[in-house]
């Protein structure tokens, strides 16, 4: 979704809200399509005292693999996410979005936000066993027999 900021740029009190849907079936993560379902976007642009604003709320149903144990699991992912955009920067800095032709591909932007949010290990769950270093038998599921026959 491309988002068109001329008005609100030059509107004090000018606001947009957002409500849409993205397909990011086809997107792949490390073989993994993690998100197959439609990502829920609503929201709002806002112009404060000439500050432009832009919040979100993003949620879907994601689909990860375990980086223990290699098992596939659903997980509700929502997430809000909070922007100030400007038309251009005096100086380099991370804390802002420059949206210099008052354009903005809102698309790249909660996918950006999305993947930057995700954790750095991802677990079914915080007392996951994994695999067995020997056998490889998942050890979430059962108990195997390596250690017993050493």
């Amino acid at each position: 979704m491309l988002l068109e900021l001329k008005q609100l740029f030059d509107v004090v009190d000018d606001e947009k809200r957002i409500d849409y849907s993205l397909d990011l079936s086809d997107y792949r993560l490390f073989q993994n399509c993690p998100f197959p379902k439609p990502v829920k976007i609503k929201g709002k642009v806002f112009n404060r005292a000439g500050i432009v604003t832009l919040q979100l709320d993003v949620s879907t149903e994601a689909v990860f693999v375990c980086d223990r144990c290699l098992d596939e699991f659903q997980q509700p992912f929502h997430e809000q996410f909070e922007h100030i955009l400007v038309r251009k920067l005096n100086s380099q800095s991370d804390d802002y979005i420059v949206v210099e032709d008052a354009r903005l591909d809102l698309d790249e932007l909660v996918l950006s936000d999305m993947l930057l949010s995700l954790p750095t290990k991802i677990l079914c769950s915080e007392d996951c066993r994994g695999l067995c270093v020997n056998c490889g038998a998942n050890l979430n599921v059962a108990d195997c027999e390596c250690g017993k026959q050493e």
